[in-house]
């Protein structure tokens, strides 16, 4: 894959930590009792109790791209716009420790950035080069990990009937894409529609668009039972 462009930034100024030649991650003792130590907490509970997590993470295991908390997750300091985000030249997820302060939103964005890894692992997205592999991305983590859910729409006061969780996932990975690429809203937009469909119907690994942690569970539970099903066949 190549590399960067130089006169495009992909969003890089929205992580400042990674920006910086000069930046050192904290040590566990430095971290303590601050918000980097609270994300650890936050993203290790998200880890071992999530159903969405927890299916990511073995679906990424057996696609041989195993993920291991120290190596492939960071807690940083962030713009104030963003929640996290998948540094495809490191293979690490950015969680950003200045605005995630509740446990729901943590597991919330360890879900969407898994997706983006999972994509990362299975499908060779150029990140750099083609948009439309971003917004592909940017639309199954919207309609995958929750971020469109009844509830999360609730409490954002967005209400709708007809194609609602439609609408806010194509409306979410307009915004994703307009904040990480320097490209012209009409332009985002139509890349979005062109894909929209295939990327939309595409619920790897999950095999349904779950809905909730009750959804999230059955998916877990039949992907865990998926060779055992083949192998009675």
């Amino acid at each position: 894959m190549e590399q960067p462009k130089e006169e495009e930034d992909y969003g890089y100024n929205l992580f400042p930590e990674r920006n910086s030649p000069k930046y050192k991650p904290m040590s566990f003792k430095e971290s303590l009792f601050t918000y980097n130590h609270k994300c650890r907490i936050m993203l290790q509970f998200a880890m071992e109790t999530s159903p969405y997590a927890k299916l990511l993470l073995s679906a990424m295991k057996s696609s041989g791209c195993q993920v291991f908390k120290d190596r492939h997750f960071s807690c940083e300091e962030c713009d104030g716009t963003v929640s996290g985000g998948f540094d495809a030249v490191s293979s690490q997820i950015v969680l950003c420790q200045n605005n995630i302060r509740k446990q729901s939103h943590m597991t919330r964005v360890v879900t969407h950035e898994l997706i983006h890894a999972f994509d990362h692992c299975r499908a060779h997205v150029d990140w750099f080069n083609e948009l439309r592999h971003v917004a592909c991305s940017e639309i199954r983590a919207a309609n995958l990990s929750g971020d469109c859910s009844f509830r999360n729409e609730f409490d954002r006061f967005n209400f709708g009937l007809k194609q609602h969780h439609q609408e806010c996932v194509k409306g979410r990975a307009l915004r994703s894409i307009l904040a990480v690429r320097k490209v012209s809203r009409e332009k985002a937009e139509k890349i979005v529609d062109e894909v929209f469909g295939s990327c939309f119907n595409d619920h790897a690994p999950f095999g349904r668009i779950p809905h909730g942690k009750k959804d999230a569970r059955f998916a877990h539970r039949d992907y865990d039972n998926r060779e055992r099903y083949y192998a009675n066949l």
